[in-house]
């Protein structure tokens, strides 16, 4: 199949523009047509970072990421980014490789310092730092959470092999049984409800007529209080609790012995007298009655009286001898 002049022409023309656009994109990337300041920082991992990837300061596009490549041996990586020299920032500022976006992508940003270092001049190398993404920070998370359920997942495993380990058959013949004995346990409360509402239902008017007469004595002993408290049960009260008081304070005195009442009370040789007087004034009431001549003489007619003989059972002699 021959192609025509026209269709030779636009394939060169087309592949001269794609040429152009892609010589502009690495000119852009490239320090050589323009005068920026180059940086250099060294990263243990750079994360997926490409040349030709921005660099910012807050926010802001500044430079490109020129070029990255080993440093030695020891696997560290050395990135080669530039920055324009509209903006000044000290030597001890931080170069940052962090996430662009959620599904993916690095680049750089610069955390500028401002202080009394020097000024950071092009082809110095800038400290580095690696600004952790949205999934490493999740997978720092969900690690010892991750460790914490396996941990339980383990000890349900051990605690569900202890069961099965106590509940022998045995066993599990005596739950079933304590699971229906429940069961029936349940049903008889449930029969005793409905006897127990039946009767609510039954007796409803009577309970309602308990009720108004439970009311009624709430009722009267209000009433009765209120009577108490006009009639000065207060008072009252208050005065027996002096008068209380004041025979506690009597027999106070009475228990250590002051007064008369306490004198007779802790006076043995008193009470030892009063039984002794009491006896003589039997004894004399006695002997009275069985010998009255003797305290008595009567004369009738002049007539002499004669003298009184002692009886031989004298209870005075008695009480004498």
């Amino acid at each position: 199949m021959k192609l025509s002049r026209e269709v030779k022409t636009g394939i060169i023309v087309l592949a001269g523009i794609i040429a152009f656009i892609f010589g502009l994109n690495y000119l852009k990337s490239s320090p050589f047509f323009e005068n920026d300041q180059i940086f250099y920082a060294i990263y243990d991992h750079v994360g997926g970072l490409q040349p030709g990837t921005q660099v910012s300061i807050n926010g802001l596009n500044v430079g490109n990421v020129q070029d990255i490549k080993f440093k030695d041996n020891s696997g560290k990586l050395v990135v080669t980014f530039s920055v324009g020299k509209d903006f000044e920032f000290s030597k001890n500022s931080v170069a940052e490789i962090y996430d662009t976006g959620i599904i993916g992508g690095k680049g750089i940003q610069i955390n500028p310092v401002f202080d009394e270092a020097p000024r950071a001049k092009s082809g110095d190398t800038l400290i580095s730092n690696i600004k952790p993404g949205l999934t490493e920070l999740v997978q720092q998370k969900l690690t010892p959470l991750q460790m914490k359920i396996e941990g339980a997942f383990s000890h349900a495993d051990s605690l569900l092999m202890n069961v099965n380990e106590v509940l022998d058959d045995p066993t599990k013949r005596d739950l079933r049984q304590a699971i229906a004995a429940l069961s029936e346990g349940v049903g008889s409360f449930k029969e005793s409800a409905k006897e127990l509402n039946v009767l609510l239902s039954n007796n409803k008017e009577q309970l309602d007529n308990s009720l108004k007469n439970v009311d009624k004595i709430t009722g009267n002993f209000s009433k009765l209080s209120d009577s108490l408290a006009k009639a000065g049960l207060g008072e009252a009260v208050t005065n027996l609790k002096t008068t209380v008081e004041r025979l506690n304070g009597i027999l106070a005195k009475i228990e250590k012995g002051e007064g008369t009442l306490g004198k007779m009370a802790h006076d043995d040789a008193l009470y030892i007298n009063l039984t002794e007087a009491s006896r003589e004034l039997d004894l004399l009431l006695q002997d009275f009655r069985l010998n009255p001549k003797r305290y008595v003489n009567v004369s009738v007619f002049g007539k002499k009286q004669k003298e009184y003989e002692l009886p031989e059972n004298d209870p005075a002699s008695e009480k004498q001898n």
